[in-house]
């Protein structure tokens, strides 16, 4: 019982420090051959857009939504891909079944 509440703690204390490693990683999604990215935090906040010149015009608003959407995604699943990697690696090492 003991060691059930053990591991549970130390669960804990590796999810908080998961949480804050992952605040320090960056991801990008990248669109239109490099002229739209968007890069996101490990927590999955939008930190930056970027958005090449030539590409800023009424005509070309559509496009822009919909390329600054594919790359907003992009980096969003990075993150997330980063992030359960990472637990997996963490939950592994506890060894309770189920997690």
């Amino acid at each position: 019982m003991f060691d059930k509440a053990r591991k549970l703690f130390e669960l804990q204390g590796k999810a908080k420090k998961l949480q804050t490693m992952l605040q320090g990683l960056t991801f990008t999604g990248v669109e239109l051959g490099g002229k739209v990215k968007v890069t996101v935090t490990g927590d999955q906040r939008v930190t930056e857009i970027e958005i090449d010149d030539g590409l800023i015009s009424l005509e070309e608003k559509s496009s822009l939504i919909k390329f600054l959407t594919q790359a907003t995604n992009a980096a969003i699943k990075r993150a997330q891909q980063a992030a359960a990697t990472k637990t997996k690696e963490i939950m592994g090492g506890l060894g309770i079944p189920g997690l």
